[in-house]
Formats: C-alpha cells, sequence, structure tokens
C-alpha cells in the first residue's frame, strides 16, 4: 500500500476507485465500503484508493472537547487498511482553512483534478464538505458533470453486519473485551513505549511493563485485569495487564497506569515500543488490604488467564502479529 500524506505526492493511477472518510476502527461494517471497494477496482482493472483525514475533524472543529475516543492511532489504522488491501491510502491534513471547502470544490479539486476518480463508492448517508453540505444528491448531480460514476452502499447491506463504532466504544468502557473483538474482528490493540515503573511489581514476582500512551484521544477500556498477548519486535507473547490508578499503592489518584506482566519474559525493553492485544477481562480492579493480599490475587489471576488461553476456541489472525 502506498501511504501519502501530502495529495501533490500522489500520480496519476488507471481508474482510481475511491472513497472517503475517517475509517476510525476500520470494523466490519467499514469493511462492506472497503471490500467492495477493492473488489471493483480488481474487477475492471482500476486501483483503490482511500482518501482520509488527519487529525480527526472533530479535533480541529471542537478542540475543547474531550469526549472524542478513537479506536485506532494513526499507525493502527494504516497498518490495517494495509492488511485488508488498500492500494492507495492518502491522508489530507485536515486544517480549519480545510474543513470550510465547498463541498462542489472538493469534488472538483480533490476527487476529479487531483486523484481523477474514475468512480466513487460511499456509505449510505454520506455528508462531505463546509458544514457537511455535500450529500449523494449532488454528487449525481456531479458525476456526469466531471465524468465519474457514484455508487452509494445501501443502508442495508452496512446495517446487516449490525455494527458500528458507537457499539464498539461501548463495549470497550464496560470492559466487554470478548464483544468489542468480535465486533472489530481483531482484538483491540494499545501500544506505547515502556518506561521505567516503582518496580514494586517485580518485589511481587509479578515484573511489569509500563507503558507509556501519548494519545489522549485513544480509548482505553474499563479499569481492571486483562488477559492479553504483547507484540515485542517479531515475538508475540501472552501475559496480563492491569489497567488502573493502583489504589492498593496509594491512597491518593496517581493517574492512569496501564501494566503489562509479559509470562515467561525476561528482557530489558525500556524504550521499546509494544502493541499490546486485549483478549477478555477477567476482574475489576481491586483495593488489597496489603501486598501480601495483592500478590496472592496476582497468582490467582496468572493462572486463570493461563486457563483461559489454553481453552480459548478463538481463531484470531491479528492484523498486528
Amino acid at each position: 500500500m502506498k501511504v501519502y500524506t501530502d495529495i501533490d505526492q500522489f500520480g496519476p493511477i488507471k481508474k482510481p476507485f475511491v472513497t472517503t472518510g475517517t475509517f476510525d476502527g476500520v470494523h466490519f461494517g467499514h469493511r462492506v465500503i472497503l471490500k467492495k471497494l477493492i473488489k471493483q477496482a480488481k474487477a475492471e482493472g482500476g486501483e483503490s484508493v482511500l482518501l482520509t483525514f488527519y487529525p480527526h475533524p472533530r479535533m480541529i472543529l471542537f478542540p475543547e472537547d474531550n469526549s472524542l475516543k478513537l479506536l485506532t492511532s494513526q499507525p493502527e489504522k494504516i497498518k490495517l487498511l494495509e492488511k485488508l488491501g488498500i492500494e492507495h491510502l492518502i491522508i489530507i491534513p485536515f486544517t480549519t482553512g480545510f474543513s470550510r471547502m465547498k463541498a462542489f470544490k472538493f469534488v472538483r479539486d480533490i476527487l476529479v483534478n487531483k486523484i481523477g476518480v474514475y468512480k466513487l463508492i460511499i456509505g449510505y448517508d454520506h455528508q462531505f464538505g463546509r458544514n457537511r453540505e455535500g450529500n449523494l444528491k449532488q454528487l449525481e448531480e456531479l458525476a456526469p458533470l466531471f465524468e465519474f460514476e457514484i455508487e452509494e452502499i445501501p443502508a442495508q447491506d452496512i446495517d446487516a453486519v449490525n455494527i458500528s463504532s458507537t457499539k464498539i466504544r461501548n463495549a470497550l468502557m464496560q470492559g466487554d473485551i470478548k464483544s468489542a473483538d468480535e465486533y472489530l474482528g481483531y482484538e483491540y490493540p494499545i501500544s506505547g513505549e515502556v518506561i521505567r515503573g516503582n518496580q514494586i511489581g517485580r518485589s511481587l514476582g509479578f515484573p511489569t511493563a509500563n507503558i507509556q500512551y501519548n494519545n489522549h484521544y485513544k480509548l482505553i477500556p474499563a479499569n481492571g485485569v486483562y488477559a492479553v498477548e504483547i507484540r515485542v519486535k517479531e515475538t508475540t507473547y501472552r501475559g496480563m495487564m492491569n489497567i488502573g490508578r493502583r489504589p492498593t499503592l496509594s491512597d491518593h489518584d496517581a493517574g492512569l497506569t496501564l501494566e503489562v506482566n509479559i509470562f515467561n519474559f525476561d528482557e530489558n525493553i525500556y524504550g521499546k515500543v509494544i502493541t499490546v492485544l486485549l483478549r477478555r477481562r477477567i476482574r475489576n480492579e481491586i483495593k488489597f488490604k496489603n501486598l501480601e493480599a495483592l500478590s496472592a490475587q496476582l497468582f490467582k489471576d496468572k493462572a486463570k488467564i493461563k486457563t483461559y488461553f489454553i481453552e480459548t476456541k478463538d481463531t484470531w489472525k491479528s492484523p498486528f502479529i
């Protein structure tokens, strides 16, 4: 997949089949559109093009609104689209100025003059341009003028998979990783740099990799202990992850922490970026009366997670592995 962060880098290609949108999560609902795009492009000797935007438009249009939580970081989304088979990914920097571009100008200057769209495939109720003024009706009027085809994926085709980004976010915020992973079609990932912690986990027999996540727009699931897989360099390990505020270790709010105990692993990975894939939430975060009680529970958690991995029937083929 070729990635363009400047649309002027995009060269002429044969019969560009284009879709556009944010596609956060690249979940099953999105794939209805993307797979049709890829299939049609191949059938007619064309090439598939996804035009997306970064940052997410809401970050620019509503900078004070911190409620936006994304399912994928930009690198994660690129990886997912590449695995899916998109041939060209154009990432347009979304700015306040770009947001004021009228729908007609977007079609003429971007889709036609820059990309040379042969066919545009969009989901139902697609809106674009300044104040979301552009819609299917306007596209159908402009298509013959600029000599491109237009196809809208009907609501029943997308709704048939019964997936939405909102449904996935709600599942994650409730700690229902099983449902979230099934909706996504892959294990929910969290990536970040390993930083040095206070070494308390090591003293309990459970050394942890403390993950520093810098993307505060990325959705972090509900607090608790999770069965996870961890991608370190080119190898995948199993382990357990705690998301929470470590109430046993502190009487005050120390802030949210992400700590991973990697099974059968003893390497120095400080400064390395790892990816954690969440499989199941096994319990809530609990405040224990002392470190001995916490340690005892951690041994139980580890045994439960090892049993889960032995008994699980999931046959995931993660795009992050």
